[in-house]
C-alpha cells in the first residue's frame, strides 16, 4: 500500500505520516478548497481531524511552507500563498515502464497516451527489453525525472519472491498501477493496484468455441515460462474440466526457442496426443504450426483446428487464425485513468484490481461447421 492509499491517521511508518498529511493538504489546496490568501485550519484542528500529533501536523505545514505553498504568520496562523494558484493547472507527469515497445504493447501505449492527453498529463516512457537487471535502473531514472506516478509492467514471474517485489514497487514513494501483471496465488494479501487481461477467461473462450464446433480432444501449445502463459495454461486446465473435456499433455516451449523444427515437434506432439484442435499462444507460433501441419500432411482446419492467443498478426497468417484478442487499448486507457484519479484525489480512494475479459475473433483456422466428436 502506498502512502496515497492511506488516510492521514491510518497506520503509517512514523517517518511518512507528515508527508501523507502534507500531500493531502496540497491536493485540497490544488482543488480550490482554500483559495490563495485563505487561512488553513489551526494546527489543533488539523490534529483532531487527522488523528495525528501536533508535532506531525507542524512538520507537514513546514513542508508546505518550504515548497512556497503556504505562509506561516506567528500568532496569526497558516495562509495559502499566491504561488498555490498554479497548483490547479499543474501538469502531471506519469512514468511508464514496459518490457517492449513492439508487438503487444503499442496498443496499450496508445490507450495510455489517449487517457493522459485527455487528462492534461504527460508521459515519460522507459523500456527494459525483458532484461530484469535493467528494470530497477529504468524505474530509478523515471523517479529521478520527477514523475508523479508510475504505470508498470514489471517482472513478477521467475523471481524468488514475487510478493516481496510487488510490495517493493508499491513503496517507491509515488502511486503505481501495474498493467498486465499480478502476483500469482497472492490471494487477499495483494494490495497492488492493477489492470490486467483475464487470460484464464481468454483460454475458456477459445476452448468453449472449439467445443461448440464438436472438438472433444483439444491440445495446448504454450510459451512457458511466461507471465501470460502461466494464466493461459491454468485457464486451459480449468476450461477442459468445466466443459467435461479430456485434456492432453500441453506442449510447452520458451518463446525464443521457436523454429521450424520446434513447430514440427509440436505438431508431432499433438498428433501423438490424438487431438483434433489446439489453443496456441501466440500468433507467431500459430503461423509456425500451420506450416508444420502442412508438412505433416494435415489440413487446417479439417484435420487440425487452431485458435491463436494475442491477435497481433493472426489475420495475416497463411490461413487466417481465429484468435483470442485481449483488450490492449482499453487496458492502457483504464490504467492511466485510475492512476490520474489517484494522483488528483483529495481523499483516500479504493484500490483498483481490474480484470478485463478478452474476446474471440473467428477466422478460417477453425472452420464453422459442426464436427463429429473425436
Amino acid at each position: 500500500m502506498t502512502p496515497a492509499d492511506r488516510g492521514p491517521g491510518e497506520e503509517t511508518p512514523s517517518g511518512l505520516k507528515f508527508q501523507v498529511l502534507a500531500e493531502s493538504l496540497r491536493r485540497r489546496i490544488a482543488d480550490g478548497e482554500w483559495e490563495p490568501g485563505a487561512k488553513l485550519p489551526t494546527e489543533k484542528d488539523l490534529s483532531s481531524a487527522s488523528g495525528l500529533s501536533l508535532t506531525t501536523v507542524r512538520r507537514a505545514l513546514d513542508e508546505l511552507a518550504d515548497q512556497g505553498l503556504v505562509r506561516r504568520r506567528q500568532g496569526s496562523g497558516t495562509f495559502v500563498s499566491a504561488r498555490a494558484a498554479s497548483l490547479g493547472n499543474s501538469t502531471l507527469t506519469v512514468g511508464l515502464l514496459v518490457p517492449s515497445t513492439t508487438q503487444y504493447y503499442p496498443r496499450v501505449i496508445s490507450g495510455i497516451e489517449a487517457a493522459l492527453s485527455a487528462g492534461g498529463a504527460r508521459m515519460v516512457l522507459s523500456c527494459y527489453r525483458y532484461q530484469a537487471e535493467e528494470e530497477d535502473e529504468d524505474i530509478a531514472s523515471l523517479l529521478a525525472a520527477g514523475v508523479d506516478g508510475l504505470l508498470l509492467v514489471p517482472t513478477l514471474t521467475g523471481i524468488a519472491d514475487p510478493a516481496a517485489r510487488a510490495r517493493e514497487l508499491n513503496d517507491l514513494g509515488v502511486p503505481a498501477v501495474f498493467i498486465e501483471r499480478r502476483v500469482v496465488d497472492s490471494g487477499p494479501r495483494d494490495r497492488s493496484e492493477y489492470v490486467r487481461t483475464d487470460h484464464e477467461a481468454g483460454a475458456y473462450e477459445a476452448i468453449e468455441h472449439l467445443s461448440r464446433l464438436g472438438h472433444r480432444r483439444i491440445g495446448l501449445v504454450c510459451r512457458f515460462p511466461n507471465p501470460t502463459g502461466i494464466w493461459i495454461a491454468r485457464g486451459y486446465e480449468a476450461s477442459m474440466a468445466e466443459l467435461g473435456l479430456e485434456p492432453a499433455e500441453p506442449y510447452l516451449a520458451e518463446a525464443g526457442r521457436w523454429s521450424q523444427e520446434r513447430a514440427d515437434e509440436a505438431v508431432a506432439h499433438l498428433q501423438r496426443a490424438g487431438v483434433s484442435a489446439a489453443l496456441v499462444f501466440g500468433d507467431r507460433e500459430g503461423a509456425w504450426l500451420e506450416g508444420a501441419a502442412r508438412r505433416a500432411g494435415l489440413r487446417i482446419p479439417d484435420d487440425l483446428a487452431l485458435v491463436a492467443y494475442d491477435d497481433e498478426s493472426a489475420d495475416v497468417a497463411e490461413i487466417p487464425l481465429t484468435a483470442v484478442s485481449p483488450p490492449k487499448y482499453e487496458l492502457g486507457r483504464l490504467a492511466a485513468e485510475i492512476l490520474m484519479r489517484r494522483l488528483r484525489a483529495t481523499e483516500p480512494t479504493p484500490i483498483h484490481q481490474v480484470s478485463l475479459r478478452p474476446r474471440i475473433v473467428v477466422r478460417s483456422s477453425c472452420g464453422g461447421a459442426e464436427r463429429k466428436h473425436r
